[in-house]
């Protein structure tokens, strides 16, 4: 291939790589002065600003204040509005009281209504909820105005449910679908979310059923920036990730879409979840879903979402999303191999392709695949033990992540130029044998494991067409064989970002595998070029310059600061106090109550309070013995009854707390009812580490527990009441944290935590 040729071939396909990338969202301009009719991200991120001003999780000051300000800009709207409060427990067993906003706009019609959700509390603590879910909120209050403008009554209601206690356990979304009387008019429910500050928003549904009325009727909506594939849909039913669309679906059989953006994960339940960290490009494009599902849904059947069939379904630049019926991906697998072994046979009858030189191209596979599959499968192991402070980060996910991410998949990139460039004498069309083989045996895998992925067959039809080229002519036309590759880059490329931002850097190797897999299916245009060697050492100089880039990043500064914990916790049996900390690496804020090097790492008790990710304490130190009141606790009843024993029992703050939690030992427990809420007998016998009931208190109110267990049994409990104001107590003077550290996400933190232990014999 002459060297202009490669030269402009080489540009094209990366030209088409960033497209893949860029064509994801809209750039936002500012756009205050847009017409009343149309969304504005300027007038959405107004109300961002305004909704996180402060931390307003559930039992802190800011809560409340958020709920007056939503129910506000809805009046204005001219909506009628109300307030469901009640405690709920949901299917984690975290007790609250929630409070949901809720407003209604009449349609012209008596069928089914369209649910707009999203939620207003913030994680417990520390976090503004800009993005989670500020950003959910503000664009519905600006997609409902932008609508009302329009002065048009739509066909259905539309239901406005902004939920409350999504961050302790989705006990808002509970509260509604199962006693609030409008649960039962919803036909569809829209839900908007967040779970970073950045990125593309992701469509992801929620169906008991099959996805292929849903599907259609999005294509139908036409949204411009579709992100969406059954591959992320399938992955997606598989992990245990929850929105309050979840309760919808599971609790009253009500199907919807989530909108969802998960970039710049570090962002997200922390301190830095403020209105400055979200990305307005982000925000756009969740008002770009809005208005088009909206204005499609409040008119459409809603009765007609169900179905029993799945489709396959993925999005590209300038097609939007293309679907198809799961019953087409045997045929169309099958197709493929029909085509892949005709062409075989022609390439052997004209000696274009012989058996030596086929079976060499599986070297430069398995090579390449298996040292891109180890490097990436390692490379997040490697790099913590590099930056053990990367481990405080509990997201997985550190703030030159994309860094890492770049760095590896030029990495990739370079060991397969270099391998295919010791390769060069092989003939080009035998080197395409192994690589489509392996393609095939992939699409086989997903079309039987993981349906959801079966449009992985798409490029491999386009690579089959340019075998067939290379079969037949000695000189194809270089630009042609690029056009057959932009199928596997439009769909792939997202892919080598989206597992390792979407489920954490200890996915890179999703990253370096896909890049492999993507180089193979251009390997129609790459093995024409004469210069591999270079471009393999071009590549690995860019992994080097990422790595660079990601080492003088790697530290901890005001944009990037370092997640610190601290914990003042006090035995009240034994009458002793300790600091903690949940840090592996203490920072220097930390080291004036916890120094490491004098520290035993411990647990305090035998079950830790819990946290997302089961995170213990790594550290603590001896500390002086304050005057902090434990809860006051009450025997109210304890009776038998035949072979149950029933406990009473009342807790009481003495102080002013955020949150009680309760664990017990092996004693089963028969029924379990907190503040009127019974746990389920699901919970009651798939209980973790021995937790009962997480009670997040709102105005320092009580708990009362009523337990039922076996008359014989020997009960204990362990009573935890935590405070989350160790830095503000007069009895403490812990000072502030400098501008370099933010709370620890995902744990208790900056808390006065007491702990009971009471003893049933």
């Amino acid at each position: 291939m002459k060297k202009t040729t490669t030269v402009l071939t080489l540009l094209l396909l990366v030209l088409a790589i960033y497209w893949s990338f860029k064509a994801l969202m809209p750039q936002y301009n500012p756009d205050i002065s847009a017409p009343e009719t149309s969304f504005a991200t300027d007038r959405a991120m107004a109300h961002v600003k305004n909704i996180s001003k402060e931390p307003h999780g559930v039992g802190f000051p800011g809560h409340s204040k958020v709920r007056s300000y939503i129910i506000a800009e809805l009046e204005k709207l001219g909506l009628t509005t109300s307030v469901q409060e009640g405690y709920t427990a949901g299917d984690w067993a975290n007790l609250s009281k929630a409070t949901n906003i809720l407003a209604r706009i009449e349609g012209k019609e008596n069928g089914k209504a369209l649910l707009l959700l999203s939620h207003y509390d913030s994680s417990p603590h520390s976090s503004f909820g800009a993005s989670d879910a500020g950003s959910g909120v503000a664009t519905i209050l600006e997609g409902l105005r932008a609508f009302l403008a329009n002065g048009k009554q739509p066909k259905n209601d539309i239901i406005i449910l902004i939920t409350d206690a999504e961050e302790l356990g989705l006990n808002g979304a509970d509260l509604f679908v199962k006693e609030h009387p409008w649960s039962k008019d919803v036909g569809l429910v829209l839900n908007f979310e967040a779970r970073g500050s950045g990125g593309a928003s992701y469509m992801l549904m929620e169906t008991n059923r099959g996805n292929a009325n849903l599907i259609q009727e999005f294509i139908k909506a036409n949204p411009r920036y579709p992100v969406a594939n059954s591959l992320a849909y399938s992955i997606y039913k598989m992990l245990p990730n929850d929105t309050d669309l979840t309760v919808f679906r599971e609790d009253a059989d009500i199907e919807g879409f989530n909108l969802a953006f998960i970039d710049d994960h570090f962002d997200y339940h922390t301190a830095m979840d403020t209105a400055d960290r979200l990305d307005r490009n982000t925000l756009a494009h969740q008002g770009s879903y809005l208005m088009p599902l909206l204005n499609h849904f409040s008119e459409a059947d809603l009765s007609t979402m169900k179905s029993l069939s799945d489709n396959v379904y993925f999005n590209i630049p300038f097609f939007k999303i293309i679907t198809y019926p799961f019953e087409w991906i045997w045929p169309m697998f099958g197709l493929a191999c029909l085509l892949f072994v005709i062409i075989l046979i022609q390439g052997f009858r004209k000696n274009v392709l012989n058996a030596k030189d086929v079976f060499k191209g599986f070297v430069p596979v398995f090579i390449a695949l298996a040292i891109n599959g180890f490097v990436g499968f390692y490379s997040w192991k490697v790099l913590k033990w590099v930056y053990p402070s990367y481990k405080d980060m509990l997201h997985g996910f550190s703030y030159n992540g994309h860094a890492y991410i770049f760095a590896f998949a030029f990495f990739s990139v370079a060991v397969c130029f270099y391998v295919y460039h010791k390769f060069r004498v092989v003939k080009n069309p035998n080197l395409l044998v192994a690589p489509i083989l392996i393609w095939l045996i992939i699409c086989g895998a997903v079309a039987q494991y993981l349906q959801g992925a079966a449009f992985f067959i798409i490029p491999v039809y386009a690579v089959l067409v340019a075998f067939y080229i290379l079969i037949n002519q000695k000189k194809p036309n270089p630009f042609l064989l690029v056009f057959l590759g932009l199928p596997a880059i439009f769909i792939y490329s997202p892919f080598i970002q989206m597992f390792p931002v979407g489920l954490g850097l200890k996915m890179m190797v999703a990253a370096t595998v896909f890049a492999t897999l993507l180089f193979f299916l251009l390997l129609p245009v790459i093995t024409n070029y004469r210069n591999k060697g270079a471009l393999a050492t071009l590549c690995f100089l860019l992994f080097i310059g990422f790595l660079v880039s990601a080492q003088l990043n790697s530290g901890f500064g005001e944009d990037t600061p370092k997640p610190t914990s601290l914990l003042y916790v006090m035995d009240a049996d034994a009458n002793e106090a300790k600091w903690a900390t949940y840090e592996n690496e203490p920072s220097e804020w930390t080291k004036q109550y916890i120094v490491k090097e004098r520290s035993t790492p411990e647990k305090l008790t035998e079950n830790t309070i819990s946290s997302k990710y089961s995170s213990g304490f790594t550290y603590s130190a001896e500390a002086p013995l304050k005057k902090i009141a434990p809860p006051k606790v009450e025997i109210l009843t304890d009776t038998v009854v035949k072979e149950t024993r029933r406990l009473r029992l009342c807790i009481t703050p003495q102080r002013n707390v955020n949150r009680l939690e309760i664990f017990s030992n092996e004693t089963p427990i028969k029924k379990a009812t907190v503040n009127g809420i019974e746990l389920s007998d699901y919970f009651l016998k798939n209980r973790r580490g021995g937790k009962l009931i997480t009670h997040y208190i709102s105005d320092n109110e009580f708990t009362e527990l009523l337990l039922e267990v076996p008359k014989d049994s020997s009960l204990e409990l362990v009573v935890y009441e935590a405070s989350n104001d160790l830095l503000d107590n007069p009895l403490f003077s812990v000072p502030k944290r400098p501008k370099d550290n933010i709370p620890m996400p995902f744990v208790l933190n900056d808390a006065i935590l007491t702990i009971q232990k009471l003893s049933f014999d």
